[in-house]
């Protein structure tokens, strides 16, 4: 079956689908489906992520930052200013 951009498959006419109860099965099943490899691929990812972490700590680097830094990169640059500036301003009023 052809896949959209996506990568997605493009949805089936609503006519052609067998349905019980009014739910069209096909559909249905094909969304759950998926669904699952979605998840299994995200659990696939989950692992390489760990391996790749467990590296960066038998090289000698912090994971804890590290996240922090892929955390950090995340963001937009002011929010990542108006962060570190708050948390500064804390740091100050308490001695820090």
């Amino acid at each position: 079956m052809a896949r959209n951009e996506g990568g997605h498959e493009p949805p089936q006419p609503a006519e052609a689908e067998p349905e019980v109860g009014g739910i069209a099965v096909d559909r249905l099943r094909s969304i759950i489906e998926r669904v699952e490899r979605l998840e299994e691929e995200r659990k696939n990812i989950a692992g390489d992520i760990k391996d790749i972490m467990a590296e960066a700590k038998s090289a000698g680097f912090e994971v804890k930052v590290i996240r922090q830094i892929l955390s950090i990169r995340k963001r937009e640059p002011a929010e990542v200013e108006e962060m570190e500036t708050t948390l500064d301003l804390y740091r100050r009023a308490l001695g820090m």
